[in-house]
C-alpha cells in the first residue's frame, strides 16, 4: 500500500470511530454547519490550542451522526502533525487528494477538512481550484493560526468566497459545563483567575499549568511570528507581549511603548515595535480596541486598547503585576463580546469614557465594567458616561456584585456570569 495512502488511514475516521471530541462547542458547529452546503470555503481562525482541532473532529463527528454522511466521503490532514511533512506544497496536497479519491472512490460530496492549512507553500492554489471546480463537488473547511495570512491569501485569489469564523477559547458557560459548576460568581471568579483554554483542564496544579500556558506563548512566537518574519529581537517581541499583557485595559500608544523600553535600556523604534505588535495581533495573542468618538462617528487614532486572548497568559506567566480584578473583569467582557461576534470599540464622549462600544450588524450596545459598585460615589462615576448619550441604544453597567441593582436612566445592570442573557 502507497505510504501516504497508510497515513490518510491512520489519521482519518473512515471506520466511523471519532478519538475523543472533548467538550462539544455546539455554538460553533451549529453556527458551521448552517453556513455548509455551498461552494464557499469556511475557515476557521484562532490562536493555537484555541480548540480549532476538536471543533473540526466535532464537526466530522456531526456531519456523520446527524446528517448521515458516509465517514468516506471526509478527507481530514492535520498539517502539524509530523508524518504529514512530505506535503510541502499545493502540488502535493493535490496529490494526496487524488490518491485518496482514487483507493477510496467516496460516493456523493466530499469534504475536506484541512489543519494548520498555513504549513503548505501556496495552498491557497488547490484550495482555489477545488472550491471552484464545477466537476468536484467539494465542500471545504480550513483552520489556521494567523489571520492575517489567511486573509489576505483568500481575499486575493478568492475574491470573498469564504466564509470566516474566530474560535477562541471556553467562555463561562463551556467553563461551568467542563468543570460541572452551576454559573455563578464563585466559578466566575474561578474562571477569570484560570483562563478558557481547553486542555488547561486536564492538568492537575498551578506548576504544570504554568508550564503548559508558558509553552503554548512559546509556540506561537516561535512558529507564527519568528519564524514567519523573520524577527531579529525575539526577546524584545516577547517582553512587548509581556507589557501588553500586564497592561491590557490601558490606552496604549506606540510611543508609550516605545518609550518604556528605552527607559529600561533596551534599543529600538517606533517602527520595530509597531510591527511586533501587530504580529501579535495577527498571531491572535492579542486584540486591539481602537477608540471611537461616540458623537463624531469616527476611529480616533493615536491610542487604543490592548485586550489578551486568554487570561491565563496574566494569571499563569505575568501575575506578578499589579493587575486587579477589575482589569481582569474588563478583559473578560471585551472577549465575551467578540465571541457573540460584535465589533467592539472603546467610546469618548466629551474627554469622557464609555468602556465598550459594540456593534453588530444594525444593534449597537454600550457597556461599562466595574468590579463592584461599592458606594454612591462608584456608582456615580460608572453611570455618568450615559448620560451624555442623547441616542436610545442600550446601555449596561457590568460588575461582580451579588446583587442586581434596578435599572437607572434606561442603564441595566448585570451580573458579569449572566452577560451571555444580554449579548
Amino acid at each position: 500500500m502507497d505510504k501516504r495512502l497508510e497515513l490518510l488511514e491512520k489519521y482519518n475516521f473512515w471506520d466511523g470511530q471519532f478519538p475523543d471530541l472533548g467538550l462539544i462547542r455546539n455554538e460553533y458547529i451549529d453556527k458551521i454547519a448552517n453556513a455548509m452546503d455551498n461552494k464557499l470555503i469556511k475557515v476557521l481562525v484562532g490562536q493555537r490550542r484555541s480548540g480549532k482541532s476538536f471543533i473540526m473532529r466535532q464537526l466530522m463527528n456531526h456531519l456523520v451522526t446527524e446528517k448521515r454522511i458516509s465517514p468516506k466521503q471526509l478527507f481530514y490532514v492535520n498539517f502539524e502533525f509530523a508524518p504529514f511533512g512530505f506535503i510541502k506544497n499545493a502540488e502535493d496536497l493535490y496529490d494526496l487528494y487524488t490518491l485518496y479519491k482514487a483507493e477510496k472512490q467516496p460516493t456523493g460530496k466530499i469534504y475536506l477538512f484541512l489543519d494548520e492549512i498555513q504549513n503548505v507553500s501556496e495552498w491557497e492554489k488547490t484550495v482555489n481550484s477545488l472550491s471552484q471546480d464545477y466537476t468536484e463537488d467539494c465542500e471545504i473547511i480550513l483552520t489556521g493560526s494567523n489571520s492575517k495570512m489567511l486573509s489576505s491569501q483568500l481575499s486575493t485569489l478568492l475574491s470573498g468566497r469564504y466564509i470566516e469564523f474566530s474560535i477562541y477559547p471556553f467562555h463561562i458557560g463551556e467553563y461551568a459545563l467542563i468543570q460541572e459548576k452551576e454559573i455563578n460568581k464563585d466559578t466566575y471568579m474561578d474562571f477569570l483567575k484560570s483562563g478558557g483554554f481547553p486542555e488547561l483542564f486536564h492538568l492537575d496544579n498551578f506548576e504544570t499549568k504554568r508550564n503548559y500556558v508558558s509553552s503554548i506563548k512559546d509556540t506561537v512566537l516561535l512558529r507564527d511570528i519568528i519564524q514567519r518574519n523573520n524577527i531579529k529581537d525575539a526577546r524584545l517581541l516577547e517582553d512587548i507581549f509581556g507589557y501588553l499583557v500586564n497592561n491590557a485595559s490601558n490606552l496604549i500608544s506606540i510611543n508609550n511603548v516605545v518609550n518604556f523600553f528605552k527607559s529600561k535600556g533596551r534599543k529600538t523604534n517606533y517602527e520595530t515595535v509597531s510591527n511586533y505588535i501587530l504580529y501579535l495581533e495577527e498571531a491572535n495573542l492579542l486584540h486591539r480596541a481602537d477608540r471611537y468618538n461616540i458623537r463624531g462617528k469616527e476611529i480616533i487614532s493615536g491610542t487604543c486598547k490592548y485586550y489578551v486572548n486568554d487570561l491565563a497568559f496574566h494569571n499563569y506567566l505575568y501575575n506578578g503585576y499589579g493587575y486587579g480584578t477589575g482589569y481582569l473583569l474588563e478583559n473578560r467582557i471585551y472577549l465575551d463580546l467578540k465571541i457573540a461576534g460584535y465589533e467592539v470599540y472603546v467610546g469618548v464622549i466629551k474627554e469622557k469614557e464609555v468602556d465598550f462600544v459594540a456593534t453588530k450588524a444594525d444593534r449597537i450596545i454600550y457597556l461599562q465594567a466595574s468590579y463592584l459598585l461599592a458606594d454612591e460615589t462608584t456608582i456615580e462615576r460608572e453611570y455618568a458616561p450615559f448620560d451624555l448619550l442623547t441616542d436610545h441604544y442600550e446601555k449596561y453597567v457590568v460588575t461582580l456584585d451579588e446583587i442586581t441593582l434596578p435599572s437607572k436612566n434606561g442603564v441595566r445592570h448585570i451580573q458579569a456570569w449572566n452577560i451571555y442573557n444580554f449579548i
